[in-house]
């Protein structure tokens, strides 16, 4: 009963940030969709599919960051210096601003403002043991392994990223995921909330 009543306090939460979020920051939103559609050919949003609560797909609302049909010319990950980042893009991924249209995927159900950032089925396929109960949430906007890996180019380099990635980030970020999941609480996601918010405005100075 307690944790039903804790899962129906989140979503509460979350449906109030979100909203109240958007609402705020529409003025940002709007001037981001113009910047994007003023300087490269493509659509504002970027919707690709990803695993959500129970293993089901989703398309996630992101602001565009790469050239039009970028996912054809490359792989899933993003390195240092990739050509197939824009300009503003490149404005927008330093600051996480790419990612705020995810509150439009709070306010449909399909995320949650702190959970396990959402992963392509790819790699949510291959998921084993302990991994599986990573699925057992909604994904967040936020998380442990969003503040550990909040530069994640440069954790992946310039070369062969796509491997990198697979080798030597998304284990940790499973890790993180994972320790996110057996341990959650309310005053918990305060604090990753909080953590975000800092390591973003540090990101900035």
């Amino acid at each position: 009963m307690s944790d039903r009543f804790g899962l129906l306090a989140k979503r509460c939460v979350d449906i109030l940030l979100a909203t109240v979020g958007i609402v705020v920051l529409s003025p940002l939103l709007l001037g981001v969709a113009i910047a994007i559609r003023l300087t490269s050919k493509g659509p504002v949003f970027y919707r690709g599919i990803r695993s959500g609560r129970f293993g089901r797909k989703f398309r996630v609302f992101k602001f565009r960051t790469m050239i039009e049909n970028a996912e054809q010319v490359g792989g899933p990950s993003t390195g240092q210096n990739d050509p197939r980042v824009t300009r503003v893009g490149g404005f927008l991924r330093k600051f996480k601003i790419d990612e705020l249209p995810n509150l439009i995927n709070v306010l449909r159900g399909e995320m949650s403002i702190v959970g396990p950032r959402p992963e392509v089925p790819r790699y949510t396929d291959q998921y084993v043991g302990e991994e599986k109960i990573i699925l057992s949430v909604r994904p967040g906007i936020t998380d442990l392994s969003s503040i550990e890996f909040i530069d994640l180019a440069s954790h992946i380099g310039a070369e062969d990223v796509d491997a990198t990635f697979e080798r030597e980030v998304l284990p940790r970020k499973n890790a993180l995921r994972v320790r996110y999941v057996k341990t959650r609480t309310f005053w918990g996601d305060i604090k990753i909330i909080y953590m975000t918010l800092l390591r973003m405005v540090r990101r900035g100075r």
